[in-house]
């Protein structure tokens, strides 16, 4: 017994290792409950987290089917705005709330999509749609009070196309995330492949600037067409979707430039681009689009003509269904009539002296940094005019003026640029127009150097136009059409002036009257029943009188005495009921003698129409400014067939009437008060210039044989433009200028002399008309000529 107790017994030391084993400290005894507490939270937590995973794909099966349907996805159809192109391709206006251009996906840049994937969703092309990595890491980033997102661009599509992100809470956010925008994505990525998904994001996505879609942003931040930005623009346009405002780099070009600076290092780490590639395109100065005009060309009141066009036929949808309005202006051309237009306005008002700023602010003594916020906020109600810019003075004195633009730029101007306001600058100035610090004025660069200008006061209006089908060429309503959106083409009904002459001669060609007959230019009066109002005596511009001379000479010195006693002679109501032919209104143009001097109403946009009769032989051509209409995916809609020359159903004079019309009016670039035209080193130039009395309208209209072109000048509410304002001085450089740049490279013409003309003398008649018969009656009939007419006719032509 005793032996098989030691043997199952055995005693040992106390100081052993078994003894410690055999008699465990208190601590190590609490070390299997502690075990047990964590292996027990442990299980909790798993337990925990299957009844949630059970109950998440459990509420994401029931959500499932209730899911919205995939339509509007998979039948891609978005809004498009309306858009207006010139006739050789150029944007010229977008009209709708959302400013898209549609793309597909192979015509979306590598390095665009590149660009967007590397800061939206690098895996974009492994996962399913969903990066779980990422939600997890969110989540956290969430919980702990940091911020970020990991939604996929499938996810985004989601939210963009079903849900919405008011949600103010993490809970609420997870809650939508989970329950709808994760099953959407799987949706999606069932039902669209990985570029159908990819296409519809980068068309949808808004970027800031009304845009939605990189092409449409490409071309708002940087004129461009999507396929043709580079890496530098690609990052940062990338940089958009998360904060389109914040990274805006119109707004916020600072953190615009932060943020695709790290989109061009992600590319490089992600393999995107090499190390060069990112070299260049870090160190790339991008030019973003801030300027008056957005699209690169100044046609805006063309754009809005086109607007109201397309409406009247589509009404609301004109601004969704991607509509593509093609008009018939080119981008050289109105070009070249904007710049005539605004040099020729801003040269009358050097003339006219400087009326003094703008207004006046008081600049903080504070810091610098309240000057100029201050500034900025007072420049803000002074929008620049293209090259004419707001700035605010912060000294001046005779010699020197020292101001701040809106952009912060300082400048100085002195000498020649200080010209226009030197009475201003001067002590004695009155206090309330005086040119001091804080006075808001305006600045131009010539050259190198500022120089102090004005927004004018007056305003203009250019047209020119196709003469043989009346396609407009170009179109300019007015100085600044932000500025003043009145279409003065089209809407400003003003006396056309002497311009008007032409037609009330061609009227008397009709009448038997030829170039060569003999009027005499001497001062004549008139009682109240031939003029429609009271006692009136016809006068000429600077109360000259020549005595008898051809018709030809009268209208090449613009006499307007000749002129009446040719409407006397003819008729005013025959006068009236003829210029209608040209498309002019009878209700404007009254029937009486005052006519001749154009004394009634009409547009430059019916004068171009008017002039191009005498330019194409006779035949009337509406103008019209769209050529067609196509929907987005360029099916025509509507195709314009305009009148043309040359069908005789649209010949509204004799052709030989136009002949000798064109042949008087080179007369009067030759010789008379167009003379400037030479300048131009054409002989095939023709028009007549327009002064109303006291100045209130200058005009030119004129033309070569395939272009017309009418400049008008005056100011809106009616007023004098100067005692020695003419059209000759004001409209006629305008004209010069465009049709310089408009003619380059278009042969001379000269004009055939159409059958049933007889050359005698050095001049025409009709052959109906010869030398030595007399002119038509007033009943309209031939009369034989009397022994005296024939007698006085050996002489001269008829004197009346």
């Amino acid at each position: 017994m005793a032996s098989n107790f030691h043997k199952t017994h055995r005693m040992t030391p106390p100081d052993t290792a078994s003894d410690t084993q055999q008699y465990p400290s208190p601590s190590r005894r609490r070390l299997p409950l502690l075990l047990r507490l964590v292996l027990g939270f442990f299980g909790i937590v798993v337990g925990l987290a299957v009844i949630g995973c059970l109950t998440f794909f459990l509420m994401l099966a029931m959500a499932y089917p209730n899911l919205p349907e995939l339509d509007s996805l998979t039948d891609y159809k978005p809004k498009i705005p309306l858009r207006i192109f010139s006739a050789d391709g150029v944007l010229i206006g977008e009209f709708g709330e959302e400013r898209r251009s549609l793309v597909h996906i192979n015509e979306i840049p590598d390095v665009m999509k590149k660009a967007v994937l590397a800061i939206e969703d690098d895996r974009f092309y492994q996962h399913g749609g969903v990066d779980y990595q990422g939600i997890l890491r969110a989540s956290f980033s969430n919980l702990t009070g940091g911020g970020g997102g990991a939604s996929t661009i499938t996810q985004q599509v989601a939210r963009n196309f079903f849900l919405t992100s008011n949600e103010p809470t993490f809970f609420q956010k997870a809650s939508r995330k989970f329950l709808y925008e994760i099953p959407l994505a799987w949706k999606i990525e069932r039902n669209l492949s990985k570029d159908q998904i990819l296409e519809v994001y980068m068309n949808q996505i808004y970027l800031g600037q009304r845009a939605y879609g990189f092409a449409s942003a490409a071309q708002i931040y940087f004129g461009k067409r999507l396929q043709d930005i580079t890496t530098a623009e690609a990052a940062m346009l990338a940089g958009l979707p998360k904060a389109p405002s914040a990274n805006n780099p119109v707004v916020n070009p600072k953190r615009a430039t932060v943020r695709q600076q790290y989109i061009l290092l992600r590319m490089l780490q992600l393999g995107y681009i090499n190390a060069a590639q990112y070299e260049q395109a870090k160190n790339e100065a991008l030019h973003i689009k801030t300027g008056a005009s957005e699209f690169g060309i100044h046609a805006e009141f063309v754009s809005e003509m086109a607007r109201q066009l397309v409406y009247e036929q589509f009404k609301e949808n004109t601004y969704t269904l991607g509509l593509n309005v093609f008009t018939t202006i080119t981008k050289a051309d109105q070009d070249a009539a904007y710049i005539a237009l605004r040099r020729g306005v801003m040269d009358y008002e050097k003339r006219r002296g400087y009326r003094g700023p703008e207004g006046y602010m008081e600049i903080p003594e504070g810091t610098k940094e309240e000057a100029e916020d201050a500034i900025e906020v007072e420049l803000a109600d002074h929008p620049d005019s293209d090259e004419i810019v707001a700035a605010v003075v912060l000294e001046a004195n005779p010699k020197l003026v020292r101001a701040v633009l809106s952009s912060g730029q300082e400048i100085s101007i002195s000498g020649t640029g200080l010209g226009i306001a030197t009475n201003l600058l001067s002590d004695k100035a009155p206090p309330q127009r005086k040119v001091k610090r804080g006075a808001i004025i305006r600045v131009m660069l010539e050259g190198k150097n500022w120089t102090i200008t004005q927004m004018p006061a007056v305003e203009s209006a250019f047209v020119a136009a196709d003469t043989k089908d009346g396609a407009v060429r170009a179109l300019i309503g007015g100085f600044d059409f932000n500025r003043n959106k009145f279409n003065h083409v089209t809407q400003a009904w003003r006396q056309p002036g002497s311009s008007f002459k032409p037609f009330i001669y061609s009227a008397s060609l009709e009448k038997g009257l030829s170039p060569a007959t003999i009027i005499n230019d001497a001062p004549l009066s008139y009682g109240g029943g031939q003029t429609g109002g009271q006692i009136w005596q016809p006068k000429n511009y600077g109360n000259k009188y020549e005595g008898p001379m051809s018709m030809r000479k009268a209208l090449t010195k613009s006499k307007n005495v000749v002129s009446v006693r040719i409407l006397d002679k003819i008729g005013a109501k025959y006068g009236q009921e003829y210029v209608t032919r040209f498309g002019f209104d009878a209700d404007k143009n009254p029937p009486y003698l005052t006519l001749a001097l154009g004394a009634g109403a009409v547009t430059p946009l019916q004068m171009v129409g008017g002039y191009a009769v005498f330019a194409n032989g006779g035949y009337k051509i509406s103008p019209y400014i769209i050529s067609k209409i196509t929907d987005a995916n360029g099916t025509v809609l509507s195709q314009v067939h305009p009148e043309t020359a040359g069908d005789e159903a649209n010949r509204i004079i004799d052709p030989r009437n136009a002949f000798m019309m064109d042949s008087m009016m080179r007369d009067v670039v030759r010789y008379g008060t167009a003379v400037k035209a030479l300048s131009l080193n054409r002989t095939d130039l023709a028009g007549k210039t327009g002064t109303t009395n006291d100045s209130l309208d200058a005009w030119f209209a004129g033309y070569q044989p395939s272009l017309v072109a009418v400049g008008w000048m005056g100011y809106d509410q009616p007023r004098s433009l100067g005692d020695k304002e003419t059209g000759g001085g004001l409209a006629l450089p305008i004209w010069i200028s465009f049709m310089q740049q408009a003619l380059k490279g278009v042969p001379m013409e000269d004009r055939v002399v159409p059958e049933g003309l007889v050359h005698s003398g050095g001049e025409y008649y009709y052959a109906e008309y010869p030398p030595g018969v007399a002119t038509q009656s007033l009943g309209g009939g031939a009369t034989a000529p009397t022994e005296e007419e024939k007698a006085r006719e050996e002489v001269k032509n008829e004197l009346f």
